[in-house]
C-alpha cells in the first residue's frame, strides 16, 4: 500500500509504524513477522494515513535528531538529516577552541522543533544555549524538547523574532546556528510530506530568491556574535554562492566557507566575525 502511493521506504516506514505500536524493537518485530503474528490493533489505520503522505513522524509523534528522540506534530517542522551535520560543524568549532572556550555562548535562531539547541546543549554540557521561534506551534514542540532530561536545562527559549532576538546578548556569543526559512516563493517542495504538512512559515525564506530571512539572519549574527565568534548557516544549494559572496564582500566577516550535506550538495554556509582590530583596519 506504501509502495503504491510513492512513499520513498514503504518497508521501512511499515516496520517503524508496527513497531510504534508494539514497542518491540525491529529484530522481535521482523521475528513476530516470520512466524505470522497478527499485526497489532490500530497499525492498518496508520498504513492508511501515511498513504496519503502524512509524515512517519506526525504519525509516531517523535522524530530521531542525532542522539535524541524528539516530540514533533502538525505546526513544526520535522528536522532533517542533513541538518544534523549544521550541528556537527558548530561543535567542531567549539572542540577546536578549547580549553579557551570553556563555556560556549550558543544562539539559535529560528529554532523550530529545537533540535539544534537540544542537540547542542546535550553534546557540549558546558554550553550556554539561547533559541527563539517566532511561530507559536513550533515553540510549544520546542519547549518540549528542550526540556528532555539530556539537554540538562541548558536552553533558554524564547517566543520572539529572529531579527531582533537576544539584544542583550550583543557582541557576547561565540556561536551562532541558524535553519531559516530559506525556500523561494515560487519553489514548491517536491514531497507532499513537506508540501502539505510543513508549516509554511518554516519553509518560505521570503522574496523570490528566498534570501530574505537568510540575510535577516545574517545580520542578526554580526550583531550577535563577538570578535572571533563563529556563524553557520543552513539554505538551499542554489543560495551557496550568493550568501558565501554575500558574507566574502563584507569586512566584518572573514574564513567563509561552504560545506556540503550528505548527498554532496552545498547546504551550509560558515564564518567567523572578524577580530575588533581587524574591522578598524578594513575600514576605508
Amino acid at each position: 500500500m506504501l509502495a503504491e502511493a510513492g512513499v520513498p521506504s514503504p518497508r521501512a516506514d511499515a516496520e517503524l509504524l508496527a513497531d510504534h505500536l508494539l514497542g518491540c524493537g525491529l529484530g522481535r518485530l521482523r521475528a513476530l513477522a516470520v512466524i505470522g503474528s497478527p499485526v497489532p490493533d490500530g497499525f492498518w489505520e496508520l498504513i492508511e494515513e501515511r498513504s496519503k503522505r502524512v509524515p512517519l513522524q506526525h504519525l509516531t509523534g517523535t522524530a530521531h535528531f542525532r542522539h535524541l528522540t524528539l516530540s514533533v506534530g502538525p505546526g513544526v517542522f520535522v528536522p532533517r538529516p542533513e541538518t544534523e551535520t549544521l550541528v556537527s560543524l558548530a561543535l567542531d568549532w567549539i572542540a577546536a577552541h578549547r580549553p579557551a572556550l570553556v563555556a560556549p555562548t550558543v544562539v539559535d535562531l529560528g529554532t523550530g522543533s529545537g533540535a539544534i539547541a537540544a542537540s547542542i546543549a546535550a553534546e557540549c554540557p558546558g554550553s550556554r544555549v539561547h533559541a527563539v521561534e517566532l511561530s507559536e506551534f513550533a515553540y510549544a514542540w520546542a519547549a518540549r524538547n528542550v526540556a528532555l532530561p539530556e539537554v540538562g536545562g541548558r536552553v533558554e527559549l524564547v517566543l520572539g523574532d529572529l531579527r531582533t532576538a537576544f539584544p542583550e546578548l550583543d557582541s557576547l556569543v561565540d556561536v551562532v546556528v541558524s535553519n531559516p526559512p530559506y525556500i523561494p516563493s515560487g519553489m514548491i517542495p517536491r514531497e507532499p510530506e513537506a508540501a502539505e504538512h510543513d508549516p509554511e512559515l518554516a519553509l518560505y525564506g521570503g522574496g523570490e530568491d528566498g534570501l530574505e530571512l537568510p540575510l535577516a539572519t545574517i545580520a542578526s549574527a554580526a550583531r550577535l556574535l563577538r570578535p572571533g565568534g563563529f556563524f553557520v548557516m543552513e539554505h538551499a544549494e542554489v543560495q551557496a554562492e550568493a550568501l558565501a559572496g554575500r558574507l566574502a564582500r563584507d569586512p566584518g566577516w572573514t574564513q567563509v566557507a561552504s560545506h556540503r550535506d550528505l548527498n554532496g550538495l552545498p547546504r551550509a554556509t560558515s564564518a567567523v566575525r572578524v577580530e575588533a582590530a581587524r574591522v578598524e583596519e578594513l575600514r576605508p
